[in-house]
């Protein structure tokens, strides 16, 4: 039974999320963050930054957990996110083992796959990440490797785009175009099948990754949603709870492209490079490792975690905040030039 789990970027959704599983089931909880926000759930908030050797020596003391969930976003720059999330990683792994923490479950992500050819991707395909923050995340992973051998116990998770309550970044577009009655666009005919992830069920997955015998966790896990359609049915979804009668459009896929693409270099867009090629083909990860070894279940749908997302933002977020710049996910990102786009549809 867990007693004292420490949570690395515990302000985050994801962070959020989990403390509040934690603290419902009568686990004292640590959430380590630059800043912390007022629906925080940790019981203890500890200021600090992940790179601060001493200070996360001190707040992972006495901890039989620590979950490490914090990390630098896509839209940040390179030396940005290696610091965090290559640097970040290697001071809260040495500071686990320093002070005898007996299990870390490290937050990955699919990205470390780029863009494999071989979809449902198993967690055998080798690392083959193509851009800055998918480089960043293997290289966290090899450090994780390194940590193994010297005796650590580390599950890694690698999650699909996971949405839920608190859910914005990038989707806050789609909420925004919706509820004001327009239409959304898609690459080409939007047909490709994206695997996503409701937040509850990679809690779950953490959950499980942390109780489970060493010799049973102590490797890669994907995690996503047994239930996907095309990311047209998903984003349609949404645009029939917003209840204006509005649909998806198809574009051109070479010239959206090419648009998109010069706007992610001139960072006039928050679509980012790799998030451009992901969108042109099936996405997707084989998630029969969890099952079998940590039996692991998810229980959203793709369009049950991207309404789930939208109803909260209907509720409670809509209208309370501006345009951030792609800080956090738990944040809407700037559109840039795509707020014009809305005119045409």
């Amino acid at each position: 039974m867990l007693r004292r789990v420490v949570i690395t970027g515990s302000s985050g959704m994801l962070g959020t999320a989990l403390a509040r599983r934690l603290a419902e089931n009568d686990c004292e909880v640590v959430g380590l963050d630059l800043t912390h926000r007022a629906d925080a759930t940790a019981g203890r908030l500890v200021t600090c930054d992940i790179r601060d050797g001493a200070a996360v020596r001190r707040a992972v003391r006495g901890a039989d957990l620590l979950v490490h969930s914090a990390s630098a976003l896509p839209s940040y720059a390179t030396a940005q996110i290696d610091s965090i999330v290559v640097e970040g990683t290697r001071t809260v792994l040495a500071a686990a083992a320093s002070q005898d923490v007996p299990r870390v479950v490290h937050l990955s992500t699919g990205s470390v796959y780029g863009l494999p050819a071989q979809v449902p991707t198993p967690e055998t395909y080798p690392r083959s990440p193509i851009d800055p923050y998918g480089r960043a995340k293997a290289r966290a992973e090899e450090l994780v490797e390194k940590a193994r051998a010297d005796g650590l116990v580390v599950p890694v998770l690698r999650p699909k785009t996971f949405l839920g309550p608190g859910r914005l970044g990038i989707f806050a577009m789609l909420f925004e175009w919706a509820a004001e009655g327009h239409h959304f666009p898609v690459l080409g005919s939007g047909r490709v099948r994206s695997q996503m992830l409701d937040v509850e069920d990679l809690v779950d997955a953490i959950l499980l990754a942390a109780e489970a015998p060493a010799d049973v966790a102590n490797t890669e896990f994907n995690v996503g949603a047994a239930r996907f359609g095309t990311l047209r049915e998903d984003f349609q979804t949404v645009l029939d709870a917003a209840g204006h009668g509005k649909r998806v459009i198809g574009l051109p896929m070479r010239p959206a492209v090419a648009v998109l693409e010069l706007l992610a270099r001139a960072r006039l867009s928050p679509v980012y490079m790799r998030l451009i090629h992901k969108l042109r083909a099936d996405s997707c990860m084989d998630i029969s490792r969890i099952r079998d070894r940590l039996g692991f279940e998810p229980r959203y749908s793709n369009r049950e975690a991207i309404s789930r997302s939208f109803e909260w933002w209907r509720t409670e977020h809509r209208g309370t905040g501006g345009h951030s710049g792609g800080r956090t996910s738990r944040d809407p990102w700037q559109q840039g030039a795509l707020r014009l786009a809305k005119a045409v549809f």
